[in-house]
């Protein structure tokens, strides 16, 4: 019982351990020379350009000539460059993809603010 008593005698009810008032320790100061957004643009320029110099090496050792056929348009071209062209053809697709979903989920969020929260069906 004097265990209980002992514990709420004090003025605040902060648990042991726990520093109060001004032996509160400070926080360390941040490290200015530390990742910045900037930095991170950088860090991507760089991963950027290495992917690029492997495209091009990719393309440069894949010159032989292969017919292609779209549709009914068909033709030539170096099987790199249609790799390369077949690769961007689906990061296009994905993001018009992509585009589609984040404006479905806005349109919802802005009517949902615009009826105060109901549930729509």
């Amino acid at each position: 019982m004097s265990d209980e008593s002992s514990a709420s005698d004090g003025p605040t009810s902060q648990p042991v351990g726990v520093p109060s008032g001004p032996d509160l320790p400070k926080s360390a100061p941040r490290n200015p020379t530390g990742r910045t957004r900037l930095s991170g643009t950088w860090v991507g320029v760089i991963i950027g350009v290495v992917v690029l110099v492997f495209l091009l090496v990719f393309i440069i050792q894949n010159t032989k000539s292969v017919k292609v056929s779209f549709l009914t348009v068909s033709g030539n071209m170096p099987l790199g460059v249609a790799l390369l062209l077949a690769a961007v053809g689906g990061v296009l697709l994905a993001g018009v993809m992509a585009s589609l979903r984040i404006w479905q989920l806005r349109h919802r969020l802005h009517n949902s603010k615009r009826t105060g929260g109901q549930a729509s069906s």
